[in-house]
């Protein structure tokens, strides 16, 4: 497998808030050193999707990525997410985060504006210049738009570029994604937890995981058994997995399901930002129920 500055599992960290809703730095600390030290997992995805990054200010994504970089220092790679639909801001918030302490970049696709590939490319470009920091592009049109997906040449292109190391792929596109993986020094990651296993099959190098919130290890498993050639007891792992994966992922955004767990198990969490809103009680039943079976 390729190198990669970005680890193998990296968990999409929510970000913790205080029963206020403010941000709440110290639960951010402890649950950085639980995903990290018991949880299974080398790298962070801070200000993502599941980190609720379109409710967060940048002074706040700003001191997350400080608070978690000093806290877990070498164990572990700190990503941070910086992608905006404004280029000039995204590269704002790309230095920021070197500043603080982060180890590499996750830009997604600017989104809304509905820029052409070829703006698409040069936004992307135009981030990864204002850096030294590796960069993960972020691959998700059902969040962007299909318009703003990254094309098969748009990837070539921009796997040129000397740090624009990875993609997060949640393309759903599996043609795309091996003739990029055929084709360049590009490293895959799975962005949604129901294709780890057929990515990784194909060549991808790791995920990065919501359900690592809550089953690092188990996230983890299914891909050590694949690298260890053990490709049945794999499958046999990411199929235990799979109730939980739908039940975190299909009803509600990942980052309701992690925090209602995270309440259920005194971890920190906090409420979630509006405009979502927590799980209710059968859905968290449900949800504390199909990760007891993973758990065992």
């Amino acid at each position: 497998m390729s190198a990669s500055p970005f680890g193998r599992v990296a968990a999409a960290m929510i970000t913790p808030f205080d029963p206020s809703g403010a941000l709440d730095l110290p639960g951010a600390r402890r649950l950085a050193a639980h995903l990290v030290d018991r949880g299974g997992c080398d790298a962070l995805v801070l200000n993502g999707t599941t980190g609720e990054s379109p409710t967060t200010s940048d002074e706040e994504k700003t001191a997350l990525v400080r608070a978690v970089a000093e806290e877990v220092g070498d164990r572990a790679r700190i990503v941070a997410g910086v992608g905006t639909s404004d280029t000039r801001h995204s590269v704002e918030l790309a230095r920021a985060a070197e500043q603080a302490g982060a180890h590499g970049l996750l830009v997604v696709t600017p989104y809304y504006s509905r820029p052409t590939q070829e703006a698409v490319a040069r936004h992307l470009a135009t981030v990864a210049d204002a850096t030294a920091l590796p960069v993960m592009l972020y691959d998700i049109p059902a969040r962007t738009g299909q318009g703003t997906a990254l094309t098969t040449g748009t990837l070539l292109r921009l796997a040129e570029h000397p740090r624009i190391r990875a993609v997060k792929d949640c393309a759903y596109d599996l043609m795309k994604t091996a003739k990029v993986l055929g084709s360049t020094g590009l490293v895959y990651y799975s962005g949604c937890d129901e294709m780890n296993l057929p990515l990784r099959a194909v060549g991808a190098h790791g995920c990065v995981s919501t359900v690592a919130n809550v089953a690092g290890p188990a996230v983890r498993g299914v891909l050590d058994a694949f690298d260890a050639g053990d490709h049945a007891g794999a499958a046999r792992r990411h199929q235990a997995l799979v109730p939980l994966v739908d039940a975190m992922m299909s009803e509600v955004p990942g980052t309701v399901a992690v925090k209602a767990l995270f309440a259920a198990a005194g971890l920190p969490g906090g409420p979630v930002r509006p405009p979502l809103l927590p799980a209710d009680g059968e859905l968290t039943a449900r949800l504390a129920d199909a990760l007891r079976r993973v758990l065992g």
